[in-house]
């Protein structure tokens, strides 16, 4: 059931994550919450991951929880004060907003549109398509430079290393999330043809490797 939702939107504290868990099931959406949230304390090793509670949707509930975010933050808008940071913001870092939504909430990216539109600029459906089908495009282009990590694979995976199996697995499948909950591959085709290669390698190489350790301890 988890594998068919994508995380939709993360925020630093529970009560963050409830209250859009809560608006969600108001409009008929489904969503679970999650967190990434280490199961021990592993700040002794130097962890400085940053906790988030997710809150996950369907991928064919997103365009809809989008719009209900937006409608939402329409109806607070009259009550901000004008103080308001964004104000500030020139035309083109409003511009920026509106071109990368998903680093921004809906309240900010829908106040950024109503100040342009203020200012006389041209914000419209067409164009605000535009800009997240041109961000989705640059978000899923796959990782460049990963070489180190095709070298080192390679070299623990010949040298016996279960380090080379995690290596090669991770290049050959790690997927990243889109903004419309659409899930692609992070490395490009050749990468992931390498760490394939890795992960094969180290899968033949470790096993003889360890049988061969535990032999000579005899």
């Amino acid at each position: 059931m988890t594998e068919n939702y994508s995380i939709f939107k993360k925020f630093p504290t529970l009560e963050q994550a409830n209250e859009l868990k809560e608006l969600l099931k108001e409009n008929g959406i489904e969503s679970l919450l999650a967190d990434n949230i280490p199961p021990v304390d592993v700040t002794f090793s130097g962890n400085t991951l940053q906790n988030e509670f997710e809150v996950r949707i369907k991928q064919s509930d997103f365009k809809k929880a989008e719009e209900i975010l937006e409608k939402n933050a329409e109806n607070l808008i009259d009550q901000i004060d004008k103080d308001y940071y964004i104000f500030e913001f020139t035309d083109e870092e409003l511009y920026e907003i509106l071109l990368k939504s998903d680093e921004w909430n809906a309240f900010d990216y829908t106040l950024a549109q109503k100040i342009l539109k203020q200012r006389g600029k041209s914000v419209d459906k067409e164009l605000l398509n535009s800009l997240k089908n041109e961000r989705l495009k640059d978000l899923a282009k796959p990782e460049e430079n990963q070489k180190p990590w095709i070298i080192a694979g390679y070299i623990f995976s010949h040298l016996g290393g279960f380090l080379g199996l995690i290596i090669g697995y991770f290049l050959w499948t790690s997927k990243k999330a889109l903004p419309n909950g659409q899930k692609v591959y992070s490395y490009s085709a050749n990468d992931r043809k390498h760490g394939k290669y890795i992960f094969y390698i180290g899968l033949i190489i470790a096993p003889t490797a360890l049988l061969l350790k535990v032999v000579g301890q005899f």
